[in-house]
C-alpha cells in the first residue's frame, strides 16, 4: 500500500515561488506521478505529471512555464516547483501516484487513480495578491 505524504504549502505574495514535495512510503517507480489541486467550490483540476523515469512531463496550460514536476526515485518522493505565483493558484494541492495523461484537442486530460490509496492528503497553498 502506498502512503504518499505532500509538504511544503504555505502562503505567499503573488510573484513568489514554493515548492512542493509528496514522499512515497514505497517504491513508486514505474507508475506515472501527478499534482493535482482543488480551489474552494470548483472541482480538482490536473495540474502536472511526470513519467516513471522522469523523461517526461506534462502540464495545464495554466501553469505551463510556471511550474516544473520532478522527481527522485532514488527518494521516492516527487516535486512541483512553482514560480511566479498568481492569486488564482491558491488551491488544496494533491499528490497522486498511477496518473493517466490523455491528450485532447483542447489541452491534456490528467486522469486521476479510482483507489483512493494512490492520494495524498493535501497542502495548502495560498497565494495573496
Amino acid at each position: 500500500q502506498v502512503q504518499l505524504v505532500e509538504s511544503g504549502g504555505g502562503s505567499v505574495q503573488a510573484g513568489g515561488s514554493l515548492r512542493l514535495s509528496c514522499a512515497a512510503s514505497v517504491f513508486t517507480y514505474g507508475t506515472n506521478m501527478g499534482w493535482f489541486r482543488q480551489a474552494p467550490g470548483k472541482e480538482r483540476t490536473g495540474v502536472a505529471a511526470i513519467t516513471p523515469g522522469g523523461g517526461g512531463t506534462y502540464y495545464a496550460d495554466s501553469v505551463k512555464g510556471r511550474f516544473t514536476i520532478s522527481r527522485d526515485n532514488a527518494k521516492n518522493t516527487v516535486y512541483l516547483q512553482m514560480n511566479m505565483l498568481k492569486a488564482e493558484d491558491t488551491a488544496m494541492y494533491y499528490c497522486a501516484a498511477k496518473v493517466r495523461v490523455i491528450g485532447r484537442k483542447d489541452g491534456l486530460e490528467f486522469v486521476p487513480p479510482s483507489d483512493q490509496t494512490y492520494w495524498g492528503q493535501g497542502t495548502q497553498v495560498t497565494v495573496s495578491s
